[in-house]
């Protein structure tokens, strides 16, 4: 009878091996839900930026906005006749302007009576 009884333990151990580390274990099937979940946070992180780049894309192609907004930003570019304020923070260097300053006016005279 004991003979019996090590007999099925020993098989019910058998069985149970593959179940909890055999190729299609528990541990395995944890894992690659883990790999699965984080497969898929980075393709909803990856198709985000690619809609926003599709917008911006889309905007450049068929918008002027665009064009001017990344103009003012990024090359520091102004219109004419329009004034340009910058205000620093402490650390902050001043950004360099690609814009031709327009030139100084012409002196006021001071011979000449004021109305």
């Amino acid at each position: 009878m004991r003979l019996i009884t090590l007999a099925l333990a020993a098989l019910l151990i058998l069985i149970q091996y593959p179940l909890w580390l055999g190729k299609g274990s528990w541990l395995l099937v944890g894992d690659m839900r883990d790999q699965v979940e984080q497969t898929r946070l980075k393709t909803e992180q990856l198709k985000a930026r690619n809609a926003m780049l599709d917008s911006e894309v889309r905007d450049l192609r068929d918008g002027l906005g665009a064009v001017e907004e990344r103009a003012r930003f990024d090359l520091g570019m102004i219109k004419q006749n329009e004034i340009f304020v910058q205000v620093l923070r402490k650390d902050e260097q001043p950004a360099v302007s690609m814009t031709v300053p327009p030139p100084p006016p012409p002196p006021k005279d001071k011979n000449k009576p004021s109305h």
